[in-house]
Order: C-alpha cells, then sequence, then structure tokens
C-alpha cells in the first residue's frame, strides 16, 4: 500500500511539472540572454578600450569613481579591470609606463598583483612581495578605502594575526563605515576557513547587517555567511533557524532593487544559492526572475567549472520542483518556504 502510494504521488509530481513548469518561465530570459558577469554601462566601454591596447577610458572611469568618492563602484571596477589585466596586461603596463604615480593605475596595479600571488604555488612568498604596491596604492590617495580592503586580502594571504587584521580593519572603516567590499574581506578573515569560526562569522555579519543603511548590500552579508557555512561543511554549529533569517534579510534586500538590476546581481546570485540549498522553492524561483540575465561566477563556480551552465541548470530545476508542489487546478500556491521533508509551508 506504502509502494502504491508513494507511486502515485510521484506520477501526480510529474504530471503537475509536465503541466505548470512552461508557464514558470515568465518573467525569465532565455538561455542564450543571460550572461555571466556582465560590465555595467560605465565599465563596459573602459574594458573595450583596454582590449585594444588603450588605458585612457579605464583612467577616466576610476578617477570619477575617485573624485566622488563612489567607493563602491570603485572598487567593482578595480577588480573587473584587474582581472581583464591578468590576461591582457599591456594596456596596464602602458598607463603605468606614462603615469607612474596616478592613484588609480597604481591601485589596479596592487589588485593584480594580488590576484596573480593568490593563484601562485608561492602564494604567502608572492604576497609579502606585494605589500609594497599596497602602500604605494594607499599613498595615492589618504581618502580611498579600496586599498585597505585590497590590505584585508592581503593580510588573510600571509597569515596576520588578529592583532593586524584589526588595525587594518580600523583604517578600511575609517574611510567608509559601510564599505561593502571591505566588510567581505573582513567576513572571509573571520571564517572558519581561516582564521575565525562559524560563530564568529555570523556574529559579525549579523552585527554589519544591523548597523548597516538601508539597501546597503552590508545587509547582505548574513546570507554570505550562510553559504561559507553551508560549503564548508556544515555541521550542526549554526542552526538552520539563524540561516534561514540570514535568507529572509537578503529577500528583503533583493525586493528594494528593481529586477534585472545589475548593482545587486552578485548578491541575488549568492542569495540563491542558499535559496536551493534551503530547498525554499518559491522564493528561489522569484529571486532567479529578479537576476534576469545577470548570473555571476560567485557563487556558482564553487559548484562547477561551468558557472553559466551551472546557473541555467539550477534555474530549470529549481522551476520543475516549483511545479511539481503547485496544485493540479488553476489556483497558484502562494510562495511559502519548504519544510524539513521538501514540502511547503
Amino acid at each position: 500500500m506504502v509502494r502504491t502510494m508513494t507511486f502515485v504521488s510521484a506520477l501526480i509530481r510529474t504530471a503537475r511539472r509536465a503541466r505548470h513548469t512552461p508557464l514558470l518561465a515568465t518573467g525569465m530570459p532565455d538561455g542564450p540572454e543571460v550572461l555571466l558577469d556582465a560590465p555595467d554601462a560605465r565599465l563596459a566601454p573602459a574594458l573595450v578600450s583596454a582590449a585594444l591596447g588603450e588605458y585612457e577610458a579605464a583612467a577616466k572611469l576610476l578617477a570619477t569613481t575617485r573624485e566622488l568618492a563612489e567607493w563602491e563602484n570603485r572598487d567593482r571596477y578595480t577588480v573587473r579591470l584587474a582581472a581583464f589585466a591578468v590576461s591582457r596586461p599591456d594596456w596596464l603596463a602602458n598607463w603605468l609606463a606614462d603615469a607612474p604615480r596616478d592613484p588609480d593605475a597604481l591601485l589596479v596595479k596592487a589588485e593584480l598583483a594580488i590576484v596573480q600571488a593568490w593563484g601562485s604555488p608561492a602564494r604567502a612568498e608572492r604576497l609579502r612581495e606585494v605589500a609594497p604596491l599596497i602602500h604605494s596604492a594607499a599613498d595615492g590617495d589618504p581618502s580611498d578605502p579600496v586599498p585597505w580592503r585590497i590590505a584585508l586580502d592581503h593580510a588573510r594571504g600571509t597569515h596576520a594575526p588578529h592583532t593586524d587584521f584589526e588595525e587594518l580593519w580600523g583604517e578600511a572603516i575609517r574611510r567608509s563605515s559601510h564599505h561593502y567590499g571591505c566588510h567581505v574581506a573582513a567576513l572571509q578573515y573571520l571564517s572558519a576557513q581561516w582564521y575565525g569560526s562559524h560563530r564568529e562569522c555570523f556574529d559579525f555579519a549579523e552585527r554589519a547587517a544591523e548597523d548597516s543603511l538601508p539597501g546597503s548590500l552590508i545587509r547582505a552579508l548574513p546570507a554570505r555567511a550562510a553559504f561559507a557555512y553551508l560549503v564548508g561543511g556544515a555541521g550542526r554549529a549554526i542552526p538552520y533557524e539563524r540561516i534561514d533569517a540570514a535568507a529572509d534579510l537578503g529577500i528583503e534586500l533583493s525586493a528594494a532593487y528593481e529586477p534585472g538590476d545589475p548593482w545587486p546581481a552578485e548578491v541575488r546570485n549568492l542569495l540563491a544559492y542558499v535559496l536551493v540549498v534551503r530547498r525554499r522553492w518559491p522564493e528561489t524561483l522569484e529571486e532567479f526572475r529578479r537576476i534576469g540575465p545577470y548570473a555571476t561566477s560567485f557563487p556558482w563556480l564553487h559548484l562547477a567549472a561551468d558557472p553559466l551552465g551551472q546557473f541555467l541548470e539550477l534555474r530549470e530545476f529549481v522551476r520543475t520542483e516549483v511545479a511539481a508542489g503547485m496544485p493540479w487546478g488553476r489556483d497558484r500556491q502562494k510562495p511559502g518556504r519548504a519544510q524539513s521533508d521538501g514540502h511547503y509551508a
């Protein structure tokens, strides 16, 4: 009898998938329309020019972020430009040759050196050699917090003690107390994977989110702590109620931005991962809709060598799971939280 009921239940779920899955594609771009790590409208021209060996567009972009104190954009653009320079360094070399003291060029140079050192088998030794470059970048504009974010990443890689980390953290928040990149760097240092613990990581993230400004990406920091916990083998150190609360805060933040907005794209991708693990299918599907065409390498690269393929595969899987849980009739099931057995509350 039990086997018969299980078989019937499986048939019903299959029928629901077939009936409802096509309807749930509304609001989501087709696979070919989804882009991985797509640059925004300001960064794209700088990358195109850099591909031609020209640095002027990148120099103007970073100079603008510095002059207007757009520290979050400055950090993002620096990371993307340095990543581009890993395989195409000629434009940066030309920039440094023409303007060796340019604070924006020095910033990209320091970030590039960090990226290259982290990828080296002799990471600790290479990172120690980078320290003077970080100091030069920090001296370029004493009000800029981005060199201190780089310094926090450097501290993590060189096994800096907590006292050194706290000193760097103080310098970072003195320049921008709500800088998301610096908070992420600090969270990574405090994670169980490095020099802290899951509890320490969550405590830091929750305090920072509580103190953050409305709409700040820092409010998604607990979701980032949840991600670190989930990919780190989880265990029983953190109750799932705390992870769900982190996801709820992330959902609230995501809802404050327009669907398809590239600014919170990485946070939304991260949130989708946490919601998938928690089997909160309707809310995950809504997050995929909000992501729109902006897939990001983080966090999907942690799951597969093909992050875009992983993103699309999981998006389709979530769609079928939501369809399988919908009533057979026309009334759509309202989004709810998945219980431990996979059913909806």
